[in-house]
């Protein structure tokens, strides 16, 4: 099977949002990872709130802050938009989403960010279901 990396800096919200969806929504296409180059001591809280709120997700139940070495090699490297130098990972695929960290943000922002990680999971599962 695929294996899909999203990758961040922290791996503290917006790619453990995306490794969290992708098993959700494609786990039946592809494995999703989330990692980055230093890690958080925990999951971005409202992160976490909004995915039980939203899908029925407990993301501290089954995820935590990777480091890049901590995952297997990957097929397919996502980065969620750095505005930094973004970690590298080698992979056979790689693309940028671009999404703004929502860190610090009122729920609204969230949740529009968390409804574009659920659009691009979706429409990357038919992309690679054709590569």
């Amino acid at each position: 099977m695929i294996k899909v990396a999203f990758i961040c800096v922290h791996n503290s919200c917006r790619s453990q949002i995306a490794e969290a969806l992708g098993r959700h929504l494609a786990g039946d296409a592809f494995e999703s990872y989330s990692a980055g180059t230093e890690t958080k001591p925990q999951i971005n809280q409202d992160a976490v709130r909004l995915m039980k709120q939203l899908y029925g997700i407990d993301m501290e139940a089954t995820q935590h802050s990777k480091l890049l070495s901590d995952i297997p090699p990957v097929d397919v490297v996502v980065t969620m938009g750095c505005n930094v130098e973004c970690p590298y990972l080698p992979c056979k695929h790689r693309e940028d989403w671009g999404l703004d960290d929502p860190t610090g943000k009122r729920d609204a922002k969230f949740i529009k960010v968390i409804k574009q990680i659920e659009n691009n999971i979706l429409t990357l599962k038919e992309r690679l279901k054709v590569m």
